[in-house]
């Protein structure tokens, strides 16, 4: 097919959402060094610079930038279209890409997938897990799963998870070693599973609160991670306290292995929502993602599933 700016345009755009020619290129079918040609014409053709490349990494310019967030959306409608076109009425096609946390993995993904995939076969999903602050929109995503406080305001929310604690826990056998924290500052001379911020690359400091006060404490210990299994497990394993979003350590608690400490301190947040850009034309695909979330989520939010759970949140 002979060159057009629209054929590198699309190359360029999945370039810029992978931030990697090889991954891109085996998307599109083609060879990386092929792509590598087909981006350099559209920046020779535009003159100028739309990515930074080294041996390792890829990065956007500015110019890459606002034209990943000016243009992805339109070439994604345009092929949506075009895949549409030919499928039979209520049939779904296309892919949801999205951004969540490692925390919404086992009580919301793991569910809703089968249950989509199911309900419309031809559907694809890209589920990229991250726990840093992420811009949908700058990285080519069609909507995320956070915290309410992370959310800008102008997006798209629809409430996944109710009301939850972030508690701070540790196994029965390293409460015995090193006995139990009675209030916050007690941490300190604990040993601690930190949680490494994948924003800041430092340790996250653990917020708790009781009342109208609340503290930000900045624990220390021998491992530090930005898994959430791993610091389960560690937990489990007697090598720290670790401070854990409650709902994922249900079986845990629930048999013993691991136990609330500092319980009147525990941090409560509104809950886990996925959001998408009001803005922006919701796809067939995004529509349908859409819609078996809010089913899941009506089942997990029912009063007779809920039970009596954790007071209602304050805004933080």
């Amino acid at each position: 097919m002979a060159y057009t700016p629209l054929n590198a345009l699309n190359a360029f755009l999945e370039v810029a959402r992978r931030r990697n020619f090889t991954a891109a290129a085996v998307e599109l079918g083609v060879s990386a060094s092929a792509l590598s040609q087909s981006v350099r014409q559209l920046e020779e053709r535009l003159g100028v610079a739309l990515l930074t490349r080294t041996s390792r990494s890829v990065a956007l310019t500015d110019a890459g930038r606002r034209l990943l967030e000016n243009a992805g959306p339109g070439v994604d409608q345009a092929l949506e279209a075009l895949k549409t076109a030919s499928v039979r009425p209520g049939e779904v096609t296309g892919r949801v890409r999205l951004s969540v946390p490692s925390i919404a993995v086992p009580f919301i993904i793991k569910p809703l997938l089968p249950r989509l995939l199911a309900r419309h076969p031809k559907m694809e999903v890209e589920v990229n897990v991250q726990n840093r602050f992420v811009d949908i929109v700058a990285e080519g995503l069609d909507a995320g799963i956070r915290m309410d406080e992370s959310i800008e305001r102008d997006m798209v929310q629809v409430r996944l998870y109710g009301a939850c604690r972030f508690v701070v826990v540790a196994s029965p056998a390293y409460l015995e070693r090193k006995g139990t924290p009675e209030t916050p500052k007690d941490l300190l001379a604990h040993d601690c599973i930190c949680i490494r911020s994948e924003t800041t690359g430092g340790n996250y400091q653990w917020e708790l609160e009781r009342g109208k006060q609340s503290w930000r404490i900045p624990v220390r210990g021998p491992i530090a991670t930005n898994n959430g299994e791993l610091i389960r497990d560690m937990a489990e394993a007697g090598m720290g306290l670790a401070y854990v979003c409650e709902p994922v350590l249900e079986a845990e608690l629930r048999r013993g292995a691991l136990r609330v400490v500092l319980e009147p301190y525990a941090a409560h947040v509104a809950g886990l929502f996925l959001y998408f850009p009001s803005r922006a034309q919701v796809s067939p695909a995004l529509r349908a993602f859409v819609d078996v979330a809010r089913e899941d989520a009506a089942q997990r939010l029912s009063p007779e599933r809920q039970g009596p759970g954790p007071r209602p949140p304050r805004r933080r």
